[in-house]
């Protein structure tokens, strides 16, 4: 009988893993390569060792992606074993999204048994948000696998008591640091409250272990960013978005305060001249107006024009236009402010919901719940997760004292979720709606939990009984909410309204009559229950099940709902992609592109077809699309100096840079005087068949050569 039940459990698991491997990775390919800032940082990470290590956004090595570099390393490695491409650089999370689904399962069955566990795999499997995160190369799930690995390491520390799992589980805490940096510090709250109640072993030992984990914790977390900056700033890229040059001043203003509204505080990214050089200066100091030359040699240095230590391997563009196709390139970003991505409609491309941003919405209590942007993500079990919490506290007898696996695990779930709804329903400070996947391993784990449980207090009778029926009434009741946002104008909303009302509505009502006339059995409950449970699954798993269809935002990725009504717009956007993503900054038709190659490629500059443009924008797209090794003089904020013009003209007269692209649209202007300088110094060249002006026709970029201004 066991041994049965052992292999419908593994029938059932399979089944969990394959839905979320088809949620994950089918139709992979219709997303490109997502957020080209992201995917034009590793290309250039597979181009040079110095790339890899500093996360270096462009191929010459002048300014850095604005997160910590583990996600990117991984997606960078991935890229150099099966060649850059949109499926290699998605690769990653797809993975880390199945996996997270089998981990969760593992750590839930360890403390409610393999019932709870099945189920909180298929809750977070199926969670919107979650399956579009996963399916784009943010790296948000990369994060989550790593701190739900933490979770496990941390529940065998509770249990047994070792030193060693929490070790485990600060290290696992701190490299998801080095993935996305305070962001994995929202679990802390968790790991500190509950192994300090966790009764296995002396309170003094508890408080010792904690002391050690905590400077095991800052050690790991930090390790990385005092590294980079350590290093002379003119013997590494620019630190993108840091307004300081620095990794820690990155950490703590864009990727630290702004998340909070504390940015001011810290003087935010603002825009300072002389803090260092990018790539491979290899003299002066900050302010010194000594940039020193690219000529390292050897080692791959990112900002070496003429170096030959460049990794080889295989790439999908040879630089030549052939490969090239920037029609289906893609889904732009689209600048801040603006409604992101194009294929599958963006935040607000059609739904009506409001915002691009989470703090574009009315901050307080029901945001996650109110018609805007972040309600179809993630609250489609937000309900039963807080009522689970609430059934299986009463019925395990909680208190202070964590004295076995299942309390400890509830103030595990509870203590990540509870702090981050709280977060992210009255933070202003800036955050994208996928960082709500955060709340999904949490949310699907106290879900499991609360079903298995509260099905256990239904059949023990008594008034613990209504947990049940009044947690699916209150969880559907919501999901009925999310469907109504929707509704007016799609025909698939209205069916899914009827069928949570039949699955779902229609069995508990039943459960409850029963319940109040006393003619209820167990086995027609039994089926009553897995109709209501079932009907509160087919809702999100609809809505996750779109992105298999159409794309998701390639800025800011979402499933659900949202993506569902977006399908219009999506066929509408088709036909504008590519002018839109030329609004990002690479304002050339095909033929005025392959001109720029195919010039650059006659006329390279020490061994090389290189290129320096002011806008990422430009450098996302060049990096992508060809093989000119491009540089860049702003990073994604761009609103602070990579390098002063008179670094750029030191570099202009030791003939390291030649070719620049001026008038290139983009994000910010923190470089119009270089600019300026170009245009008034440089020499306006003809690299367009029909051109008479000097620049391609249809561009309004135009293509300067400084060869002769070194004297200027």
């Amino acid at each position: 009988m066991k041994k049965i039940r052992e292999i419908k459990e593994y029938i059932y698991l399979t089944a969990i893993v394959i839905l979320s491997a088809a949620l994950n990775f089918v139709n992979l390919g219709i997303e490109g390569t997502a957020n080209q800032y992201y995917a034009a940082g590793v290309k250039s990470m597979t181009m040079s060792l110095k790339n890899f290590f500093f996360v270096a956004m462009d191929p010459a090595g002048f300014v850095t992606i604005d997160k910590p570099p583990f996600g990117f390393w991984i997606q960078a490695i991935s890229a150099k074993i099966f060649g850059f491409s949109g499926w290699s650089i998605l690769l990653p999370q797809a993975l880390a999204g199945v996996l997270s689904t089998v981990v969760l399962y593992i750590i839930v069955k360890k403390s409610f048994g393999s019932a709870a566990g099945l189920i909180s795999a298929l809750c977070l499997a199926i969670t919107p948000v979650f399956v579009a995160v996963s399916r784009n190369n943010t790296i948000d799930n990369q994060l989550v696998l790593v701190l739900i690995l933490s979770c496990w390491a941390l529940s065998a520390a509770a249990r047994k008591g070792k030193f060693k799992y929490l070790v485990l589980s600060m290290v696992l805490i701190g490299i998801g640091f080095n993935i996305k940096a305070l962001q994995a510090y929202m679990i802390v709250p968790a790991v500190y409250i509950m192994y300090l109640f966790a009764g296995t072993i002396s309170l003094k030992k508890r408080i010792t272990h904690l002391a050690l984990g905590t400077a095991i914790l800052l050690a790991v977390s930090f390790s990385w960013a005092l590294i980079v900056d350590s290093i002379p700033a003119s013997n590494r890229p620019y630190v993108g978005s840091s307004g300081n040059n620095t990794e820690m001043g990155l950490i703590i203003g864009h990727n630290g305060s702004e998340r909070l509204s504390l940015g001011s505080l810290f003087g935010g990214s603002n825009n300072q001249q002389g803090q260092g050089r990018p790539g491979g200066f290899s003299q002066g100091g900050p302010g010194q107006g000594d940039p020193g030359n690219f000529g390292q040699g050897g080692q791959g240095v990112p900002g070496n024009f003429d170096n030959d230590g460049q990794m080889q391997g295989d790439r999908e563009h040879d630089g030549s236009f052939k490969d090239m196709n920037l029609q289906d390139g893609g889904k732009g970003q689209g600048a801040p402010g603006m409604g992101g991505g194009f294929q599958g409609g963006g935040p607000g491309s059609s739904s009506g919901l409001s915002g691009t941003f989470g703090n574009q919405t009315q901050a307080g209590i029901t945001r996650l719940f109110s018609k805007n942007i972040l309600a179809d993500q993630i609250v489609w079990f937000i309900p039963l997760a807080f009522v689970g919490f609430i059934s299986a506290s009463v019925k395990e007898k909680l208190r202070i004292k964590l004295d076995n696996s299942k309390k400890q695990a509830l103030i595990l779930w509870f203590m990540w979720l509870f702090p981050e709804f709280i977060y992210f329903s009255f933070n202003t400070g800036l955050f994208h709606p996928h960082y709500l996947t955060m709340m999904a391993p949490p949310a699907a784990a106290l879900s499991g939990i609360g079903i298995v449980t509260m099905w256990e207090m239904y059949k023990e009778g008594g008034w613990k009984a209504w947990f049940l029926p009044v947690a699916l009434l209150i969880n559907g009741l919501v999901q009925l909410i999310m469907l109504s946002y929707f509704v007016s104008s799609s025909q698939k909303v209205k069916i899914l309204m009827v069928l949570l009302i039949a699955l779902s509505f229609v069995p508990v009502l039943i459960m409850i009559g029963t319940k109040l006339l006393k003619k209820d059995s167990t086995k027609i409950n039994k089926m009553l229950v897995s109709l209501g449970v079932a009907g509160i699954l087919v809702s999100p798993l609809v809505g996750s099940s779109a992105a298999m269809f159409y794309a998701v935002d390639s800025t800011n990725p979402s499933a659900g709902m949202e993506l569902l009504q977006a399908q219009l717009a999506s066929k509408q956007n088709s036909s504008e992609g590519f002018m839109r993503n030329n609004d990002r900054g690479l304002g050339f038709d095909n033929i005025s592109t392959e001109n720029l190659v195919n010039f650059l490629n006659n006329h390279k500059v020490n061994g090389k077809a290189q290129i320096v443009v002011s806008s990422s924008n430009t450098a996302e797209n060049l990096t992508i699309n060809t093989d000119l090794y491009v540089a860049s003089l702003s990073g994604f904020m761009a609103n602070e100096t990579v390098m002063s013009l008179d670094q750029f003209k030191a570099l202009v007269k030791n003939g390291e840079i030649r070719y620049v692209l001026a008038g290139d649209s983009g994000r910010g202007n923190s470089n119009s005087e270089i600019m300026f300088w170009v245009q008034q110094n440089g020499k306006l060249i003809s690299y367009g068949a029909d051109s008479s002006d000097g620049a391609s026709p249809n561009s309004s970029e135009q293509l300067y050569d400084l060869s002769g201004s070194v004297n200027n």
